[in-house]
């Protein structure tokens, strides 16, 4: 229904464009311009552009080959089961290196340095192609999302071999090898395979509890041995 709605709107939009361009009457049963606009102020062709651009977004949302915008909060670890927590973790560490504005977003000039400190400088026009390959909301930056969005098209083969994306994502820090997608030995060949993803996740949320109990212990004992120094200086 919301697409047939952008569709009318974009038609009736079109046509009366092309009345008063051409000084045409407009068609039988064509629904007559707002009376609040004047020929002066007519839609400029960047508004247009971005309607047809919400339009092909809904209709590709509803074809299934986008991923609709969601409102809930952003959970990296159910959106993104293919990669372990580490990986995420530390792809997360990578965007805030990055994200030079602390805003939460990469945008295009921290995307330009984020490239040429990679090793793989881009043009202008590389780095907007870059964004829009991902970015979902058409805001003109990267969320970690989005961000998280170019590592999950490199494994799954969605990216072309030379392009900027594809070169973010091998030249980046992570040593995926290491770190694993599902356990992969190889990051870009990296496939679904038949592990327990639940399974998975609890034996690494148990790993970091586990991890985090031994930090506490640690500083427990540095405590104790403080005060026994401190102890043995008061006597």
């Amino acid at each position: 229904m919301a697409s047939q709605e952008l569709a009318l709107k974009l038609q009736r939009r079109l046509q009366w464009e092309e009345v008063e361009e051409g000084g045409l009457q407009p068609a039988p049963g064509a629904a007559p311009a707002p009376e609040h606009e004047s020929p002066a102020r007519a839609p400029t062709a960047c508004a247009d552009a971005e309607l047809s651009a919400q339009l092909n977004r809904r209709l590709d949302i509803n074809d299934g080959t986008a991923r609709p915008r969601r409102c809930k909060v952003f959970n990296p670890y159910t959106e993104f089961p293919e990669f372990s927590r580490r990986l995420i973790r530390d792809l997360e560490s990578m965007f805030k290196k990055y994200d030079a504005g602390r805003d939460g977003f990469i945008d295009l000039m921290e995307l330009k340095l984020m490239m040429e400190k990679l090793g793989a400088p881009q043009t202008h026009l590389g780095l907007k192609s870059m964004i829009k390959e991902v970015d979902e909301d058409f805001d003109g930056q990267l969320s970690f999302r989005e961000f998280l969005l170019i590592f999950h098209k490199a494994a799954a083969g969605e990216l072309q071999e030379d392009s900027g994306l594809m070169a973010l994502a091998k030249l980046s820090e992570i040593d995926v090898a290491q770190e694993g997608v599902k356990g992969a030995k190889d990051f870009f060949e990296a496939k679904v395979q038949a592990l327990s993803c639940a399974s998975k996740f609890e034996a690494e949320l148990k790993a970091e509890q586990d991890e985090r109990k031994q930090e506490e212990e640690k500083r427990r004992l540095r405590q104790a041995a403080f005060r026994e120094l401190k102890a043995a200086f008061s006597t």
